[in-house]
């Protein structure tokens, strides 16, 4: 039987996926950078990304995968596909972050998901314990890496460093496309370092927690009571870390924000298994959405690049961060009714026929 709660919770990790994306098409390297004095709608917005967003999705969508690897692993057809699979879904994001994006999170996920498969038939407390552990791992070498050369320098979009990078990504194709290399090949070098252990701790904590029954029934009353403080409490050390006035506090902005993301992450897991009760007739445009999470990652690439390189390169400059949630806005509505005219004629979204093609 289909889990139709992890239908509905892709939909909502991809397309929650946009609304921090979005600040990183323009200029890769600094992501989103205010005008000089920017509208008060820019501080709201910033502290909800950081409460409700940052992280958030990426990290719900790596719990989902854990889980998936788990159901590929029930069924013996798919089981031995598993290795091939993740090796198709590496060469698409190698693909997609060499030419189009540097921002991709497929290779990461492939990675991290052959080092998860290592340890999926570990009893689910071992693996508990191991996914922390990669975790606490990653976290603790993104601290000491932060200490070598720190910018925390106040940046805004007429500073000298700004200007130079975006006449790098928008003075020519050409330009933007070697930008767009150099800043993959930083993430390669990212990816051993911490994105691999982030992801892999985060996978194996999906797994554990998916043979626990939480993609089911939820959280239970004492995983609850641990989950929600901590939900709160790293999102209070997060904010206050915000904006970073020292070395340190720069250093343990990030560690803080995984913690965070991880645990406000299963509450919106929590949230929707109990909002949709694994019932196929509810929230069917989010589960459409998550039946084609492949596809649909993968387009807003093409639309934001469309957006911000091609046709609207000054958008850049004159957005300010409400104007990115609203464009995010929109395009979800555009995805959520593309994915369900789609689903009416072809049983699986196009970029997910052609993965399940490619790794039979």
């Amino acid at each position: 039987m289909r889990n139709i709660n992890m239908d509905v919770l892709r939909g909502i990790a991809v397309l929650g996926l946009m609304f921090m994306n979005a600040y990183f098409f323009g200029v890769f390297e600094y992501g989103y950078v205010p005008s000089p004095q920017p509208p008060l709608s820019d501080n709201i917005i910033h502290t909800a990304d950081l409460i409700f967003i940052d992280g958030r999705f990426r990290t719900l969508f790596c719990l989902l995968f854990g889980a998936g690897l788990v159901i590929q692993r029930q069924h013996p057809q798919l089981r031995d596909k598993q290795y091939n699979r993740l090796k198709i879904l590496a060469f698409i994001g190698l693909a997609h972050g060499l030419l189009l994006w540097a921002g991709d999170i497929l290779l990461i996920y492939a990675c991290a998901g052959w080092l998860t498969l290592k340890f999926i038939d570990q009893p689910y407390n071992q693996q508990l314990k191991q996914g922390i552990g990669f975790l606490a791992l990653g976290a603790a070498i993104s601290f000491l890496l932060a200490f070598i050369e720190p910018d925390m320098s106040p940046l805004t979009r007429e500073s000298d460093t700004f200007v130079e990078a975006y006449q790098d990504w928008h003075s020519s194709f050409f330009s933007g496309f070697m930008s767009n290399i150099l800043m993959f090949v930083v993430m390669l070098i990212a990816l051993p370092l911490i994105t691999l252990w982030m992801a892999a701790g985060i996978m194996l904590i999906g797994v554990a927690l998916y043979k626990q029954g939480i993609f089911v029934n939820g959280l239970t009353t004492k995983q609850l009571n641990f989950i929600l403080p901590a939900a709160v409490g790293f999102t209070l050390l997060r904010l206050i870390v915000e904006p970073s006035t020292s070395v340190l506090t720069y250093a343990l902005a990030e560690p803080f924000n995984w913690f965070a993301a991880l645990s406000t992450a299963l509450l919106y897991i929590h949230l929707i298994v109990k909002l949709v009760g694994n019932n196929k007739n509810k929230y069917t445009a989010l589960q459409n959405a998550g039946r084609m999470s492949l596809t649909l990652y993968l387009m807003q690439t093409v639309i934001f690049l469309l957006c911000f390189r091609i046709v609207f390169p000054s958008w850049v400059v004159t957005f300010n961060r409400i104007d990115y949630w609203l464009l995010s806005v929109f395009i979800a509505l555009l995805q959520l009714s593309f994915s369900a005219l789609y689903l009416r004629l072809f049983k699986h979204g196009p970029c997910e026929y052609v993965w399940r093609k490619l790794s039979s």
